[in-house]
């Protein structure tokens, strides 16, 4: 018998690799720039074309390459950062396996230009597909320069699943901002099609976190630190006033690198616990230093998934420290030194004589007197006030008012004008065939909101109500970026606002039926569920930003309703096309049968 097991050529293990590091363009960029802060690079220059589709280039001045380590670079599990498998759990570098470079050119065309230091002269090396194409040597500054073309153009599969460009460029946002977050000594920069997204100058970390993400942030942002033998936290907490629903900013980072861990995530939350409403989230950007042997990296390529040793006890560390800084925020009294307007308050002198102050009355007054001198009588004939109220009424003296029976019989009966209860500002019960019917107030008025917006949109017909005093907003470059691709979306519906340049947006008008809301928490919930949906159909974008509208003016629990408005609210519920969920599939009532209540009193 044959043999049929064979070892697979370079160029095709290298493709099949390249599918678990490099996803994305965004991945492209992260191995990039991650190479290029290993290498000591103090200035990054990134640029895309076609958010990465057709082009990407990446600029440093690090250490550069030699010639020798230019073309070694591009083999497998070719590293400069280990040396043996022992290094793993010491490491001080963003990378280590080696893979990075030989996937990226495994699926798409590179072209490198480095120099070192020491030399005069750079190399020029061009693979495409993992087959080198040319190497000669070339005139070039001192660092490494990668040209990236026709990402996946050998794996056409991988090329035709990509998401849309704007997606794509939001990832890129992404993980550029996950690295810069990290080194505020380091100069990036982020250009797409040309155009400047960002342009970050070195400084502390707090100035790069508002450099991001927009000076808005500046005031809501408390500074936490503890310094323990199992491991250092340092970074910044939101205070419990910027919670929001969807799109806070929370960054864990460990040794420098960005991580996911829903374990501390917990811990950040429950330090907040009784101080922001359930179910919002505090923005958090928190640092870890511990010991490299004692985290492992090296579970998944993205290197987003680690393991800690000791996990409760650096939980419980956090905790403790994002609970001291709330408490130190609290206990800080406020000053206020707008003084205009206020009334002066003089210095007290002790030396000043003070006397007491002197209360002048007439002794002669008597309330019970009139202008007159006359004593104030009580009227005589009391017996008129009285007359005609036994009109109508039988003729018993002690009989005031007609029995019970026969003045509200008909009210309890009437069938026209059904009674409701409201319990505790939040359900609506109303008695049914099959028994009691229990309806959330909040979520059935999301439901019936929900199915009018989508109602204006297929007729054309969203009226804008101009505001009084246009708000201003502040717009990350995701979000910005987000927002460009819902406006067109927005504007059919009533929301008018005006591009100011750097990411500052004012808001001029809203949907005629959302009067009363906060604007600006409008915007930003729609667009934080915009940037949620991964189908980029304008059909499912509308449908997330009607929800996001519908959230915001919907009747709020707590709120009192007459029989009247408990009414119409149930009545507009059954006239939509499904009563029984909200549009995210939150359950909107039930009803408790008849034979369940005999039983609770049995």
């Amino acid at each position: 018998m044959s043999d049929i097991i064979q070892l697979l050529p370079d160029s095709v293990a290298n493709q099949i690799a390249a599918g678990e590091v490099i996803q994305r363009p965004a991945s492209v960029i992260k191995e990039l720039v991650e190479n290029a802060v290993d290498a000591g690079a103090t200035v990054i220059h990134v640029s895309v074309i076609d958010a990465g589709r057709t082009s990407i280039q990446v600029i440093d001045n690090g250490s550069g390459m030699s010639e020798t380590d230019a073309r070694l670079s591009f083999e497998r599990h070719a590293t400069s950062k280990i040396r043996q498998a022992a290094d793993l759990f010491s490491l001080h570098t963003m990378g280590f396996r080696g893979e990075a470079l030989a996937s990226i050119a495994a699926v798409a065309q590179v072209e490198l230009k480095t120099r070192l230091a020491t030399e005069e002269v750079g190399t020029h090396l061009s693979i495409s597909g993992s087959r080198t194409i040319s190497q000669e040597p070339c005139a070039c500054p001192v660092g490494s320069n990668f040209h990236v073309d026709n990402l996946f153009f050998n794996v056409p599969a991988r090329r035709k699943f990509l998401k849309s460009n704007a997606t794509e460029l939001n990832n890129i946002i992404t993980a550029f901002e996950r690295i810069a977050l990290v080194y505020p000594e380091i100069e990036f920069t982020l250009h797409s099609n040309g155009t400047e997204i960002f342009n970050l100058k070195k400084g502390n970390l707090r100035q790069r976190i508002i450099d991001i993400f927009g000076k808005k942030l500046n005031q809501d942002l408390l500074p936490m630190g503890v310094d323990t033998t199992i491991c250092k936290i340092h970074g910044f907490v939101g205070t419990p006033e910027s919670a929001k629903k969807k799109g806070a900013h929370q960054y864990l980072f460990v040794n420098g690198r960005y991580m996911k861990h829903a374990y501390f995530h917990k811990a950040v939350q429950n330090a907040f616990e009784r101080l922001v409403p359930t179910g919002e989230q505090v923005p958090y950007f928190i640092y870890f230093d511990v010991v490299p042997e004692s985290i492992d990296v090296n579970i998944h390529p993205t290197k987003t998934e680690i393991k800690f040793e000791g996990e409760q006890a650096i939980w419980q560390i956090l905790h403790a420290a994002v609970k001291e800084a709330i408490g130190i925020f609290n206990d800080v009294p406020s000053i206020d030194f707008d003084t205009q307007d206020k009334p002066e308050i003089p210095v007290f002198d002790s030396s000043r004589q003070i006397n007491a102050p002197k209360v002048s009355y007439n002794p002669q007054y008597n309330p019970f007197k009139s202008n007159g001198g006359e004593r104030r009588t009580a009227a005589t004939d009391w017996q008129q006030l009285y007359q005609g109220l036994d009109q109508g009424h039988p003729s018993q003296p002690n009989e005031l008012f007609a029995p019970v029976e026969d003045t509200t019989q008909e009210n309890i009966i009437d069938e026209k004008s059904p009674v409701h209860y409201q319990y505790k500002g939040q359900y609506i019960m109303t008695a049914v065939k099959s028994g009691l019917m229990i309806i959330d107030q909040h979520r059935a008025h999301v439901r019936i909101l929900y199915e009018q917006y989508l109602s204006q949109r297929e007729k054309q017909k969203g009226n804008a109500q101009k505001v009084l005093f246009p708000e201003r907003i502040q717009l990350t470059a995701a979000e910005e970026l987000c927002l460009n691709k819902a406006l067109p979306e927005m504007e059919k519906i009533g929301l008018e606002l005006t591009d100011l340049g750097a990411g500052n947006y004012v808001i001029n008008a809203i949907p005629a039926t959302l009067e009363g809301v906060n604007a600006t928490t409008l915007v930003k919930d729609m667009i934080a569920s915009a940037m949620e949906q991964e189908n980029n159909s304008t059909d499912q974008l509308f449908n997330s930003m009607a929800l996001s509208m519908a959230r915001n003016a919907a009747i709020p629990y707590g709120q009192i309703l007459g029989n009247d408005e408990m009414e119409h609210l149930i009545n507009n519920l059954f006239t939509c096309s499904n009563v029984n969920y909200t549009p995210d599939g939150k359950k909107i009532l039930a009803i408790m049968k008849q034979e369940e209540m005999k039983r609770l009193l049995d």
